[in-house]
């Protein structure tokens, strides 16, 4: 009987010490801890957008030169044509220009010894050579939007064209149409890029 009226006496004692903190307790706990701080606010992100196409972009749409660009996509100067950084300026003969060609650019100029035969990875290094030298005849490495009067060298080594004035262009016709590339060539069409201008020629350049 007694042990039962100590057990009584006890609990409440016993509850006071184990039950939730008092307020002032949870007081004092509050200048020790560590209150999260709310992450700063990042600026957002904005991706870098061309307003123009690229010179690829152009070219893969412009199905009257589609021939050259198929011919310049095997070249090392076609990832020049993507490079916003890289300005350059194309001469794009027509499909019509580079099929009336006696000699298609793979085949190069006519050599002497034509007849001997040669092997097929020889055939494939001297294609792929006559093709960079035909398309980088094609290639001003800088940004014309008007051709300028006199020569202007290409990205092939050694190898520049004439612009000369078109006389008889009409009076009404764009500043860039009244002239004439390599003393007879014409430009039918032009458009800009964000690294440069794509010309399309009534005709090829020579890389020889």
């Amino acid at each position: 009987m007694r042990l039962h009226i100590l057990s009584l006496f006890l609990l409440p004692l016993v509850s006071a010490s184990f039950g939730p903190e008092s307020s002032s307790s949870r007081q004092n706990l509050l200048p020790n801890q560590q209150i999260p701080m709310a992450a700063p606010n990042e600026p957002d992100y904005t991706p870098k957008v061309n307003t123009q196409p690229t010179l690829t972009d152009l070219l893969t749409i412009e199905s009257s030169a589609s021939i050259f660009y198929s011919y310049a996509r095997d070249t090392e100067a076609s990832r020049m044509f993507d490079d916003v950084s890289t300005k350059l300026t194309l001469l794009a003969p027509t499909n019509k220009a580079v099929m009336a060609l006696a000699r298609k650019p793979h085949q190069g100029p006519e050599r002497p010894d034509e007849d001997i035969v040669i092997s097929e990875e020889q055939f494939d290094r001297e294609s792929k050579e006559n093709i960079r030298r035909w398309v980088s005849a094609h290639i001003i490495p800088q940004s014309l939007p008007l051709l300028q009067l006199g020569s202007l060298d290409t990205l092939l080594d050694g190898k520049s064209i004439s612009i000369s004035k078109d006389k008889h262009a009409g009076s009404s016709a764009p500043e860039w149409q009244k002239v004439l590339v390599e003393d007879g060539l014409r430009i039918t069409g032009m458009k800009e890029a964000a690294n440069g201008v794509l010309y399309i020629l009534d005709g090829t350049i020579d890389p020889n």
